[in-house]
């Protein structure tokens, strides 16, 4: 046995550290991370997209001759919402763990800005799934009853993703 590693074959230990390289995706700056990293934006980008169009529309729509019009773009819309921007929302945060995971030499999931940032995503979702998707919904059925919360959660959202975007880009305390 000891033959084999005077002749080149590595040791336990050193076949351990090829394992873990392997199975590394990449640390900060390389491809894997790079391109981890891109999709993280790319899909937080498209959750987004509608929380910054659709109070235009909204706003837009609102005048009794424009209520058909306002109907029938919630009727195409809400169906699609849950898939388009909730399923982007979540796998952002999800890309977003990755991220973190292949950061740890950098960043630590249990730095206050980053954990901070995991409970505003939690939050996200929630105003996301319980507050717009269903008053979309509504809006779609002509329920035009809470159409507010519609603003309401639109407005609660913009503030979570600003103040996740400030932490993402700031990273106060690190």
């Amino acid at each position: 046995m000891a033959a084999r590693y005077a002749v080149g074959y590595p040791s336990a230990k050193f076949r351990w550290a090829n394992v873990t390289a392997m199975l590394t995706f990449g640390a900060v700056g390389d491809t894997g991370y790079d391109i981890m990293l891109f999709l993280h934006i790319l899909t937080m980008f498209a959750a987004f997209a509608p929380a910054f169009i659709i109070p235009f529309i909204d706003n837009g729509t609102r005048s009794p001759a424009d209520a058909s019009v306002r109907q029938r773009f919630f009727q195409i819309y809400a169906p699609n919402a849950r898939r388009i921007h909730g399923g982007t929302l979540i796998l952002g945060g999800l890309l977003g763990f990755g991220v973190a995971g292949m950061s740890d030499e950098v960043f630590k999931l249990s730095e206050p800005w980053l954990a901070i940032s995991v409970v505003l995503w939690v939050a996200m979702n929630g105003v996301l799934h319980a507050v717009i998707a269903p008053t979309e919904r509504a809006i779609a059925e002509g329920d035009e009853t809470n159409a507010s919360r519609l603003e309401q959660g639109g407005a609660i959202m913009t503030v979570l993703f600003l103040a996740t975007l400030y932490l993402m880009v700031f990273q106060p305390g690190q």
